[in-house]
């Protein structure tokens, strides 16, 4: 316990071997605390275990040595707490091999799951009925948390003193987690923002202009409000961190894997073609459909994301996407 009475976690572990549970491992081990990361790839567990690197996920990155991956779910057991940093896809078979244990789970993925509708802290409700759940979720690119570069992100927890007191364990002085209760808002904002950034790559990639990729994003943020609010979200959530701050971040830059992808439809790629041989996951190609189909299921009118979705699957071109946006009847701002 720590002198304020809060339940104090000091000894994590990371579900996760991709760039993003990567440099949330360093940034734990940064200074020497002992952090064990679990990876699917036996390859990155090799590298990061005798190189101290992620040359696949997070090329660059110097890792500390008290940072010691695993391909073994087991080894998790008896941590404090995990962060869990798996594709939605690949989630619900991956929870189902964890150890048991009351340790809490912390979500870092984003997206929902297909047929389901649901976002990873459904998807852990349903495995682990009891177990302490948390969100963390922001403008966050993996190499800047790596390097030690200024960061702030949302940390959300229906539980407050949960999420204070895993605030206090995860922040650094280059890391300030903001703490919230909405942790369906820090979801739904993460998803989102995903799909809007391949609608702003498109944008760029298209040569479309400055202002187009600015009504883009204001239009976007409306979409994600909108499904925001009509799942439980709160408003504050939405215009903060994980919401409007990492649609900003993802929508502005290259360094965005969903950006990057957008930027090749945009030049007239397929998606299939853009993603056949990548490792690393652009999750908004996968969410794109699934809140497209949660947003018609629920009568949200979410036309950026609907058309992000046809585009993915190679349902209709860059061009006839874009006319179909600005034929739309003319609306009052704000609808």
């Amino acid at each position: 316990m720590t002198s304020e009475g809060m339940t104090s976690y000091s000894n994590f572990g990371v579900v996760g071997g991709g760039a993003w549970g990567t440099a949330l491992a360093q940034l734990l081990a940064a200074e020497g605390a002992p952090v064990r990361l679990w990876a699917r790839e036996a390859d990155v567990v090799a590298a990061i275990n005798a190189e101290h690197r992620n040359p696949i996920f997070l090329p660059g990155a110097a890792l500390s040595p008290s940072l010691v991956a695993t391909g073994d779910l087991a080894d998790l057991a008896g941590l404090d707490a995990l962060l869990v940093v798996v594709p939605v896809p690949y989630l619900r078979a991956v929870l189902a091999g964890l150890p048991a244990g009351d340790a809490p789970l912390i979500f870092c993925s984003k997206g929902m799951e297909a047929e389901s509708f649901a976002f990873p802290i459904d998807i852990a409700r349903a495995i682990f009925p009891d177990r302490p759940l948390a969100v963390l979720s922001g403008p966050t690119f993996a190499n800047e948390v790596a390097a030690g570069l200024p960061t702030a992100i949302t940390l959300a927890a229906a539980d407050v003193g949960l999420a204070d007191a895993l605030a206090q364990a995860l922040a650094r002085p280059h890391f300030r987690p903001y703490v919230s209760t909405d942790m369906i808002g820090a979801e739904i904002g993460g998803a989102v923002k995903n799909i809007l950034a391949i609608a702003c790559g498109i944008v760029d990639g298209a040569g479309l202009g400055l202002n187009a990729r600015a009504a883009l994003i204001s239009r976007g943020f409306a979409e994600m409000t909108r499904f925001g609010l009509s799942r439980g979200a709160e408003a504050e959530t939405l215009a903060g961190l994980a919401g409007l701050g990492d649609l900003v971040l993802t929508c502005t830059s290259s360094n965005s894997r969903n950006f990057a992808l957008g930027q090749g439809l945009g030049r007239g790629e397929t998606a299939a073609a853009l993603m056949a041989d990548r490792r690393t996951v652009a999750e908004g190609a996968f969410s794109a459909p699934v809140v497209a189909a949660a947003a018609r299921a629920g009568g949200i009118d979410m036309p950026i994301t609907d058309a992000v979705a046809r585009l993915v699957a190679g349902e209709t071109g860059v061009a006839d996407a874009v006319q179909a946006l600005l034929s739309r009847p003319l609306r009052r701002e704000g609808r």
